[in-house]
Formats: C-alpha cells, structure tokens, sequence
C-alpha cells in the first residue's frame, strides 16, 4: 500500500520547488540562471504633447554580463527622515543583493565618501585594481541636469529635500554603507568611475540601479544612471527601492512619495525602464510604512475631449496633493484599446478614473477591471465612459490578427446605472441644477451648479437605471431635462460608482466642476475630502 500511493521524496519536493517557483517570481533561480525583468518605460507620443505611454518588457540578463550598483546608502544622514527610510529600506536590499549575488552578478557598493572605512580591504582593491582602460564616453565627476534629452526635474529640491519639519541641519554624518546591506566576497566597493572600468574589464553590459536619492546621486555620481547611459550600459533602475531627497512643503507640494513617483516616471521618460525588487525576491514590491495612499489609476484613452491633457492637469494639483496616490495610464497610441501597465496598476488599486471611447480591450485586461469592480473598489467614469468598452455597430473588436479584444456592451447600465442613447447637438451649454432628492449629497457639498454651465453637448441619457441617484440634472432648449451626474452601485460587493457626462475641456476649466470631480473622487473612495 505504501509502495502505491507514495510519491518518492525527491519528486515530491521538486513538485513543490517548480509550483512554488511559479507563484514566486525568482524564488528558485538557481546560479547561472538568467535575472528575469518585468520592466516599465514611458515613450513620448507622437500625436499628443506631453503624453508619454507605458511600454512593458521581459528582459532577460546574463548575470555574468550584468551588475547591480547600490546607491549612497549610508548608516547616517543629515536628515532624520532620510536616515529612517534608508534603515527600512535596506533589508530588503540586502535580499536582492544576496540573489543577484547567487545567480552571478557583480555587486558593486557605492556609499560615497565612506571610502576610508574599506581601506586595504578585498572588496576595495578590487575596484581599484580594475585598469583604466578606455571608455565610449569621458567620464565626469558628476553629470547634472542634461537640458539635451530631459526636462526639468519634476520636483523643486533646491531647499536640500528635508521632509522633516522643523528641517534638519545640514552635514556629513555618514562613515560608511549601512550594515544591513553585507559586503561579500568578489563584492566591489568605490565611490568614483572605478565602477566604470571594472564593469569593462568585467564585460559589464547590463546594469540594475538601487539606492538614494534619485533625484540626486542616483542620476549623477559617476556611477548614476545618466554615466551609465552615456557610457551604453543597458540600465534599469529598481522603482520600488529608492527614495528622494524632497521638501513637501516646496513644488509641486505633493506628499513626500508622490515626489518619488514623479521622480521615478522622470526617470522612465528620459533614462531608462524600470522593475521592482519582487522580479528578484518574490513577493510583492516594496513600500513604504508610511506611504498609506490610497491608489488612484486614472485610464485615458479617447480622441476628441483632450482628457491626455485636462485630466493629468486636474488630477495632480487636486488629488495628488490631497494625499492620493497617482498612476495615469494611456493607450498605446500603435494598438488603440491596449493600456500597457493597467494589469500591474490594478491589482492594488483602490479606484479607477475612466476616460475611455469606443475601445475594445485585450480580454485579461478588460478582466482586470471586472475584477476590480467585482472586489468592491471604486470606479469614477467622466464624460465618454459611458460608452467606454462599447464599439460602434459594425466595428470588429479586433483590430490585427493574434490581438483579441472584448467589448462589454452592457458597462454602461450594468456598472454605471446609465442609459446612453446619444447626444444632443454641440455648442449649446448646459444649465445645470440639483436634483431635488440629492441636494445635500456629500458630492454636491459647496457646489451652487447655478454658477457654471457644462460645455460641449448634453447626452441623451433618460430613464436611468432605477439604482442609481441622480444628483445633477441638466436641461437646453427646447428639449426634456437629463441627468447629467449620479451615482451608482455595482455587484454583490456594492463597489461605489460616479458617473457625469460633464468632461469637456472647458469644463475643467470650471473650479466648480474640478470641486464636483474631487468629491466625487473621495466619495467613490468612501473617505472625506482632505484639506490640501
């Protein structure tokens, strides 16, 4: 009976192995095995200035050819809410040094001007001893700001980027790289283009980039991103696992986090893609303690109401610096209906803005927003969402062969409530009052609609569904009053839906719209509106 019905101990434990693998990306990668990277860039639009699509990747790297640089991650820094962040970081540093370490990458650790405290051993001399040999580009002590291929720094840091109030005093506390980050055997430690010519002498050609503060050293030490580039190294940066040296309290006054979002999408638009820690460890990516935002990812796809502009305008002064967390994702301008980023973005998103038109969506990706739906999170439609995921009759869903879309024709009264049928015709304002059973609505706190009027044309939308609440009604002349914003209730999980037909771009331009939009944001979220 034994002999039967057991599985040999080895063949047990390897099916384990091989599940347990799957589940956890590079839990098992053994030496030699290549570092496997799901990476995110931004590329500039051709059709729509200042939008910059999401471009995912799987890259696979020869460890042998690879190395990972630790940025400046000191035992001590000048500001307490640096060095607090550097400690609760570098455990798990340490867990991606230790597996790309395994596999057989080179690590080299950068703790700038410590460089005394590893006089005469092994891992310093390796660095030094590397020959200086000649490199494709000069080297420089520090490469600043490249007005040639990068905009400004989308945060102000010119006040040193101490988040702590009163600010620290400034100085040079650090004596050498943290200890939860260990230094091995074959590791290399240098502060200086030593870095460049052992990656040389180690046909070095892909590079992974981790440490502090990205705004800083991390882009230009001699071994920061913008040398590494210049120097034709492949380069990724590890998002999850830097921070910034950024003051709150100065522009673009968003939270401190948010200035590392905005710091890493900088990074992603001019320099390199990035990954997280979890291609490496496992898991999920690592954050912050104190990074409690709720999570806002706002689905922009549609040709006529320039919502690429208005509603990454609206949502930054508005939402981010109310303490939300932000990601803004557009079509691929080549495959309309296809949002690169939206899987990764959902799975821990807490609510989905939507300005999308007529898009037939790749079926796991229009599944991800069922299932964020499904799992009761909040869902905020402006304007042409109403027929978002709904192609027009006749139109293939699929728009080349092996790209495979879906529709979901009935979004529209399943999930918002509504009833589209079209609209009147343009140029006609809208004049806007409460609806008489939703007057004090928390959305509508503050709000006279008798002081603006909506813009564009007013959509046909009449009887809604019998669950949803109507609160703004809008009327022209000559034709029968229409529900122009309201609320809604979707599934089992009762997931909290908004909807306006309000959205043209000079709606946003109304303070009373972008105050009916941000409540709405909040109520969707079931959370009072923060002051900002």
């Amino acid at each position: 009976l034994h002999s039967a019905f057991c599985i040999p101990h080895s063949a047990f434990f390897l099916g384990v192995a091989v599940l347990f693998s799957s589940l956890v990306p590079g839990a098992w990668a053994a030496p030699g095995d290549p570092l496997v990277l799901h990476t995110r860039g931004r590329n500039a639009s051709a059709q729509h200035t200042n939008v910059f699509a999401v471009v995912e990747r799987t890259m696979r790297w020869d460890p042998r050819h690879t190395a990972l640089v630790i940025c400046d991650m000191w035992d001590q820094h000048w500001c307490r809410g640096a060095t607090a962040r550097v400690a609760e970081m570098a455990p798990r540093m340490n867990e991606v040094v230790r597996t790309a370490r395994e596999q057989g990458a080179l690590i080299i650790h950068c703790p700038s001007d410590t460089l005394a405290f590893y006089a005469d051993t092994p891992q310093r001399r390796l660095a030094q001893n590397a020959p200086r040999v000649a490199l494709p580009a000069p080297v420089d002590g520090w490469r600043g700001l490249d007005r040639s291929r990068e905009a400004p720094l989308p945060i102000d840091d010119s006040d040193g980027g101490c988040d702590d109030d009163p600010p620290c005093r400034t100085g040079s506390p650090w004596k050498r790289q943290i200890a939860a980050i260990e230094i091995r055997d074959g590791d290399a430690v240098t502060d200086s283009a030593e870095a460049l010519y052992l990656m040389a002498q180690r046909d070095i050609r892909h590079v992974l980039v981790m440490g502090v503060h990205l705004n800083m050293c991390v882009l230009g030490r001699p071994f920061g991103i913008r040398q590494l580039v210049r120097q034709g190294k492949e380069v990724v940066l590890l998002r999850d696992l830097t921070d910034t040296m950024y003051n709150s309290r100065r522009p673009p006054h968003v939270p401190h986090f948010a200035g590392t979002d905005r710091m890493i999408e900088h990074v992603e638009k001019y320099w390199c893609p990035t990954a997280t820690s979890a291609d490496l460890v496992g898991g999920a990516p690592f954050r912050f303690r104190d990074d409690r935002r709720p999570h806002l990812v706002a689905l922009i796809g549609e040709d006529e109401y320039h919502t690429w502009d208005s509603l990454p305008a609206f949502a930054g002064p508005e939402l981010e610096t109310r303490g939300l967390r932000l990601s803004v994702l557009h079509e691929d301008p080549q495959r309309p209906g296809d949002f690169p980023g939206l899987l990764e973005a959902l799975r821990d998103a807490d609510a989905l803005l939507v300005s999308v038109r007529r898009r037939a969506l790749p079926p796991a990706q229009l599944a991800a927003i069922r299932k964020h739906l499904e799992h009761g999170r909040a869902l905020v439609g402006i304007r042409t969402t109403s027929h978002a995921f709904t192609l027009r009759a006749g139109a293939t869903p699929s728009p080349a062969a092996g790209d495979p879309r879906e529709q979901w024709t009935e979004f529209d009264p399943v999930v918002l409530g509504g009833n589209y049928q079209g609209h009147h015709g343009n140029d006609m304002p809208t004049r806007l009052r409460a609806s008489p059973d939703a007057a004090n609505h928390p959305v509508l706190r503050g709000i006279d609609p008798a002081a603006f009027v909506g813009h564009g044309s007013l959509y046909r939308v009449r009887p809604l569904k019998e669950a949803a609440t109507a609160l703004l009604l809008g009327s022209i002349p000559n034709q029968p009053e229409e529900p122009v914003a309201w609320t809604h209730r979707f599934g089992p999980a009762n997931a909290r839906v908004f909807y306006t037909s309000l959205g043209h771009p000079q709606d946003f331009a109304e303070p009373q719209f972008r105050q009916l939009l941000v409540q709405a944001v909040f109520w969707a979220l079931d959370r009072p509106v923060p002051e900002r």
